[in-house]
């Protein structure tokens, strides 16, 4: 059975919410990707098999600057398009820690401000998301409260960002697959 167009309602601003049907609505978000090198860092830090503790593939690492949900691509792509980013520099670190009970990650500070950006231009688009930005790189995630070895080490490093980008995520018996749909770059 083919299930009729989906329209939400209207956005906290007074902007219609854009029409989707499910067939060409995907899982999408919005991200900074690491340099090759730091990634390599990264994924190079202990890792420990421990139960419950499934560790982030180093083609997954990055900083989600927003999560949009069930999007249409075009439709994210061309509001991205429309932006001036802003330069910014993500500093990572001092140290592996736990966020919440289920996630192992390292801090990212310094993209406060391109996330306000990308979360004011993609109003109105996916899911709505009122939570503040926390920027960090997911490194693990937990299971019943498991323990994780990497807890402590410290890291230090920072980059440039030169682009952001709109990456599709599907979920796979094997974990999660993220595939780069659009990148856009600082100004």
């Amino acid at each position: 059975m083919m299930r009729p167009p989906c329209t939400l309602p209207s956005g906290s601003n007074g902007e219609k919410m854009v029409p989707m049907t499910h067939a060409d609505a995907v899982r999408l978000f919005v991200a900074v990707w690491l340099p090759a090198d730091l990634g390599d860092s990264l994924a190079a830090l202990a890792r420990p098999d421990e139960p419950g503790v499934r560790w982030v593939p180093r083609e997954n690492l990055h900083v989600t600057l927003r999560f949009l949900g069930q999007a249409r691509p075009a439709d994210v792509a061309d509001r991205l398009a429309a932006v001036v980013f802003p330069p910014a520099t993500a500093t990572l670190g001092p140290a592996v820690s736990r966020m919440g009970h289920d996630l192992v990650v390292v801090p990212v500070t310094g993209l406060e401000q391109l996330a306000a950006v990308v979360h004011d231009a993609t109003q109105g688009i996916g899911r709505p998301d009122s939570r503040r930005f926390h920027g960090h790189v997911t490194l693990a995630r937990l299971r019943h409260r498991a323990a994780c070895g990497v807890t402590g080490t410290r890291v230090d490093a920072r980059f440039a960002v030169t682009d952001v980008a709109l990456v599709r995520s599907r979920t796979l018996p094997t974990g999660a697959v993220y595939e780069t749909v659009s990148t856009f770059a600082l100004g």
